[in-house]
């Protein structure tokens, strides 16, 4: 692995040693397990030593075979068969002779190479191939490639110096990066990249050792300006290049180039975004893609771009995946005896497809001797009715241009009688429920049928058991009935052999009781459990393990039974415990931790080192950790000069660091402690190191929300939120305030302060001025703020605007055009135009109204500038006018506009009241809704009862305006109602207003509930009250008649205040009798029209002062059209005004509670 750096090594690359440039050396990376998969399952015959047979390579090393010359190079061969083979050696295609080489020898019954190359050691550099012969044939190995490794490094002195020179690794971002072949490349320079020691260096993975280049010299010229560059490749070059891979090897592209600003790379593939997958890796700053395993699917047109501001440029990589050849079927080893036949198969893959070869003891089939019984078709060789002719070592050569296979196969004929190979009479024992392999290795040509039997008779097959291709019997999940004797049986037509195998099956071994994991306390005792469970037949041992270590036992360490026991526990004794239950045939663990807690003991030794402005590194020695790990420090400070003691944390760090670098405020005393933190909590403070105080520095910060407004017309307040004392970085901090008028060419105008406020004067109105704020203290200027725009300060519009008007007038709701005013007129920046609109009256003239004044904003809707005004009162005379608004002031105001809203729905009656004044009915009553947006023409009542069925129906009644109330006889005293009642206009229903009757139930109520009007009492009461009455009336008509003028006062003195309705219990509302009668004058006199006064529904006060001033020559003293009789007398006046109820134009009625009403009821 390369790596580029400042002095020394630090990464890893491979690195060729006769280039003077650092490259990547690309292995071949085959996959055998993806091989594997293909490959059919074979049991091959294994064959006893002892039988003749020819040679079979059991060893050999690899195809590409890296050594290190000044040590014994070593080339593997290994070989079996009988007779023993006799080794040989080919280089480079021809014959070896190593007893004339003095630096090579061949190991003793072994085809393996020692070279002693002490004398140029590159004349061993080439090609070798084993060959191990008998004379039943001759094996071949692969070809294996001898290649020297050289860790030659070029002599280097470090300058002279007191200490060793200090390294970094080369920071790697989007502007330098490292190629695949080892150079590091600059998107472009900067004058911090000069440096005279930059180093490459590689790592040699065969030998783990490091190889240096000599250091590089890079300096930066400098220049007044830096001119942008488009983006140009530095590698790969050109606009497009190909790329072949072998299938399985790692696939690398990578595009790196140059230009100012640094370009950015992106990737696509077949004209589409490149879809990254989990197999695929994007590194270095997305220049370059990593596929570890290329595949079939990687091949393509991979398109990298270069962009930046300037330009882009692409470069298109072609990919092109090949395969060396791989196994799909490899030949193996056959057994025939005479005059059987068999074939070998060679069958592989690969992209191009692999060309098959064979070839018999190493000589190409098609030279060797002719042989009737063989035939070779492709990758198969078939060999029929074969003799010992026929043996020999067959070789299979699959190749294409990207490498080769080779496999050896022997075909040997014999003819031999059956044999079991390995140890008979066996007893094997197995744990219940486990599987049990019963071997039966055996040898016979022609191949022997074998036989398993239980006791000799029976054959197993099936089920839990299985015969596998080598003679092994498996039994599945075996049971207690599986003990026997199991015979295994041979037999060709040479003869028969068997042998016996006994079966013994035992209860398995299992733990009952766990350990568990425990935190104990220093000085506690603790008992770790280990229940155990075995077969009786079977003895176990226990023994216990800490950390992989056997237990030692002791005083304080002992064993009950199988049970760990721990007295007086202390920091060493903390670990893992493992329980191992051993028995003959298996063994059970079980494991579990001890942890000794303990707080950490606090650091010590705080030192305080390398002091910055801002920066400042702290040490400290780590206090004992007490058995729990430190997983943390807190470093805390402490900054007040005013209140020492007030510690804060600063940052907490990993518990492998003892010493870290503090980034603090500059200009401010520091103290520092640490506090060391485990799983159980922190430890005690350490403490408090020495007072240390940074330098100080400019303000770092920019101060915020600065803005200009305008407090008067020529004026500006610029303002802004101040620094934070800790932001200051030293003392005396001032603002220095920047302006000047906006789309000028003045010159910037400055001002120090210490205050958060400046104020500019002699300002135009509403002007634009571009405004900054730096903060500035002993040390220097800090960072600007971004500029920003403030306005002068705004004066009041002085036009209004012109046309307003009306459109689409409805109910609740009205459109509202004017026409814009000029921009200029505004002076200052126009906020909203504000519509100001009351309720001047009803057109309901006894309603009075509310007519305090409301207003409603519209943002500046462009040239035909409209709104609309909601909520408004139906049935309702509105007046009106609008004005134009900047931030500060609202402009005069427009002309008024009058309108009226139309008839609308009225809102819901008020005062409903729900009564019970017998005991079979119910009485209902209500008033006026508070809004009837209309005349009223009536009202419509719906009630059903409470606990009504789904199917019931519900009723409905309708009233004329002057009808009120309604009686509803009940079925039976617990009935409930809902009754629901709403007023109507010509525009139909308005609001619902709902209510349910109460409970009526208990007989006491229903008796304080008796009309009161049947009373003897009552109705005596009643006559006198009326005989008074009459002979009042009678008394005044006498008067009247003559023409004089009774006192006022005395009519004053009446009281005619109604009585209060009193309770349900025992009463009676008089309420219900005073609606059947009415006095009404009329709502308004004339003059109060004229004077434009609220109106609304007459009091009775009212009403009774009017009576009583009609009764006044004083009101009329200044004259008037007033009408008299004959004799002087105005009595007339009250003829003339009084008028039937029924005439009035308002849907409510007046109502007087006068005794009288009491008796036309009763009447």
């Amino acid at each position: 692995m390369t790596s580029w750096i400042r002095r020394r090594v630090t990464r890893e690359r491979v690195c060729d040693k006769r280039r003077t440039r650092c490259t990547v050396k690309m292995g071949t990376l085959v996959n055998p397990a993806l091989l594997m998969l293909l490959w059919p399952s074979v049991w091959p015959l294994d064959v006893p030593l002892e039988i003749r047979q020819p040679p079979a390579i059991i060893k050999q090393s690899m195809k590409e075979h890296i050594v290190d010359p000044k040590d014994t190079m070593v080339i593997e061969c290994e070989a079996k068969g009988n007779p023993h083979p006799i080794f040989s050696w080919r280089r480079n295609g021809k014959y070896f002779n190593v007893a004339r080489d003095p630096q090579a020898t061949m190991r003793r019954r072994s085809g393996t190479l020692d070279i002693y190359a002490r004398n140029n050691p590159e004349q061993y550099e080439a090609e070798y191939q084993c060959i191990a012969s008998n004379e039943y044939g001759s094996a071949y190995s692969h070809k294996i490639r001898l290649q020297l490794y050289s860790s030659y490094a070029r002599p280097f002195n470090w300058p002279i110096q007191t200490a060793f020179p200090t390294m970094h690794a080369v920071r790697q971002d989007r502007r330098v990066s490292m190629g695949v072949n080892g150079d590091l490349y600059f998107s472009n320079v900067l004058f911090n990249d000069s440096a005279s020691d930059f180093c490459c260096s590689a790592r040699f993975p065969y030998k783990n050792a490091i190889q240096q280049k000599m250091p590089v010299v890079v300096k930066v010229l400098t220049t007044q300006a830096v001119v942008e560059a488009a983006p140009t490749w530095l590698s790969p070059t050109g606009s497009s290049s190909s790329v072949l891979v072998l299938l399985g090897e790692e696939l690398l592209l990578e595009c790196i180039a140059a230009g100012v600003p640094t370009p950015h790379i992106t990737w696509t593939k077949d004209g589409e975004d490149l879809a990254v997958t989990p197999r695929m890796k994007i590194k270095r700053f997305n220049k370059m893609i990593q596929i570890p395993k290329a595949t079939f699917e990687d091949a393509g047109d991979y398109v990298c771009s270069a962009t930046n501001k300037i330009s882009s440029i692409q470069h298109r990589l072609t990919v092109t995946v090949k395969a060396a050849p791989f196994w799909l079927e490899k030949p193996e080893n056959l057994v025939l005896a005479p005059e059987e036949s068999g074939r070998l198969a060679c069958r592989s893959d690969g992209a191009p497809r692999p060309a098959i070869s064979w070839l018999i003891n190493g000589e190409p089939i098609e030279t060797s001797a002719p042989q009737p019984n063989r035939q070779v078709s492709g990758d198969t060789l078939t060999l029929s009715g074969v003799t010992a002719v026929n043996t020999a070592v067959y070789q299979c050569n699959a190749s294409n241009p990207y490498g080769y296979l080779l496999a050896n196969a022997f075909v040997n004929v014999l003819h031999a009688t059956p044999r079991i190979l390995g140890a008979r009479n066996e007893l094997i024992k197995v744990v219940e429920g486990r599987r049990a392999f019963l071997d039966c290795r055996y040898f016979g040509s022609p191949v022997p049928d074998l036989r398993w039997s239980k006791y000799g008779q029976g054959n197993l097959e099936g089920n839990r058991f299985k015969t596998h291709g080598n003679g092994t019997l498996e039994i599945r999940r075996t049971q207690i009935e599986d003990q026997g004797t199991y015979v295994c049986a041979v037999s060709n037509i040479a003869g028969r052999d068997e042998s016996q195998v006994r079966i013994e099956v035992k209860e398995p071994t299992s733990i009952t009781k766990r350990p568990q994991d425990m935190k104990v306390i220093r000085g506690s005792d603790v008992r770790l459990e280990c229940g155990v469970k075995a077969d009786a037949t079977t003895p176990v041992t226990t023994t216990w393990r800490k950390d992989k270590e056997t237990v030692t036992f002791g005083w304080r360490i002992s064993l009950d039974e199988s049970n760990l026991v721990i007295s007086d526990v202390n920091g060493r004794d903390a670990g893992v415990y493992m329980c191992v239950i051993s028995s003959e045939l298996d063994q059970k663990t079980a494991s579990a931790r001890l942890r000794v807690m303990d707080y950490p003991d606090p650091p010590t030794k705080l030192e305080l080192s390398d002091p910055y402005e801002r920066t400042v590194r702290l040490s400290w020695v780590p206090g004992d950790s007490n058995f729990s790990p430190v997983t943390e420090y807190l470093v805390q400070y402490d900054d007040d000069d005013w209140l020492p003691g007030k510690w804060k944390n600063l940052s907490t760090y990993p518990g492998s660091l003892n010493s870290v670098i503090l980034h603090l405020s500059p200009f401010t005393y520091y103290e520092f402690r640490v506090i060391g933190v485990n799983e159980i909590g922190p430890s005690r403070p350490s403490r408090p190191s020495m007072r240390f105080q940074t330098s100080g520095a400019p303000p770092d910060v920019i101060p915020k929300n600065v803005k200009g407004v305008g407090t008067w017309r020529n004026n500006m307040e610029i303002s802004w939120e101040p620094l934070t004392y800790r932001e200051w970085n030293g003392p005396h901090l001032k603002y220095l305030v920047w302006w000047r008028r906006r789309e000028s060419r003045e010159e910037w105008k400055n001002a120090t302060t210490k205050w958060l406020k400046y104020y500019i004067y002699d300002a135009d109105t509403f002007t634009p001025y571009e405004l900054k704020v730096q903060a500035v203290n002993d040390f220097g200027l800090g960072p600007e703020s971004p500029v920003v725009i403030g306005y002068s300060g705004e004066d009041r519009p002085v036009s209004a605007p012109q046309n307003l008007r009306l459109s689409d007038i409805q109910s609740t709701q009205v459109t509202v055009h004017w026409d814009p005013v000029v921009q200029s007129s505004i002076m200052g920046q126009l906020k909203e135009y504000k519509v100001h609109y009351w309720r001047d009256s009803s057109q309901l003239r006894w309603l009075r109204v509310d007519r305090a004044s409301r207003s409603q904003a519209f943002a500046d809707a462009g040239p035909e500038p409209s709104g609309v005004l909601a909520e408004l009162i139906p049935y309702s005379n509105y007046k009106m006018y609008i004005a134009v608004a900047n931030s500060r002031y609202e402009g005069p105001p427009s002309n008024n506009v009058h309108f009226s809203t139309p008839e609308g729905v009225p809102s819901a009656p008020t005062s409903f009241r729900i009564q019970q004044r017998h005991l079979d009915s119910i009485y209902v009553d209500w008033d006026l809704p508070a809004e009837p947006n209309g005349i009223i023409i009536g009202y419509s009542l719906k009630y059903q009862t409470v606990n009504a069925t789904k199917g019931e129906e519900q009723r409905a009644e309708e009233f004329l305006a002057n009808v009120t109330s309604f009686s509803l006889r009940r079925y039976d005293r617990y009935t409930r109602y809902r009754f629901s009642v709403a007023a109507r206009t010509r525009l139909g229903l308005g609001e619902w207003h709902a209510e349910e009757s109460p409970h009526y139930t208990t007989e006491i109520y229903a008796q304080d509930q008796v009309d009161i009007s049947t009373q003897g009492w009552f109705i005596g009461i009643m006559c006198a009250v009326a005989l008074i009455v009459l002979l009042l009336l009678i008394v005044c008509f006498i008067k009247r008649s003559r023409g004089g003028k009774y006192p006022v006062r005395e009519k004053k003195d009446i009281s005619l205040e109604h009585m209060d309705d009193i309770d349900q219990e025992g009463s009676f509302d008089y309420r219900s009798l005073e609606r059947i009668t009415h006095v009404t004058t009329l709502p308004f006199p004339r003059w109060e029209e004229e004077r434009g006064l609220q109106r609304g529904p007459p009091s009775k006060e009212a009403v009774i002062r009017r009576s009583e001033s009609d009764d006044s020559l004083v009101d009329y003293g200044d004259g008037g059209d007033i009408p008299f009789n004959e004799d002087g007398s105005f009595i007339g006046q009250y003829a003339a005004q009084r008028r039937d109820v029924r005439d009035l134009d308002f849907g409510g009625t007046l109502e007087l509670h006068s005794p009288m009403n009491a008796i036309y009821s009763l009447a």
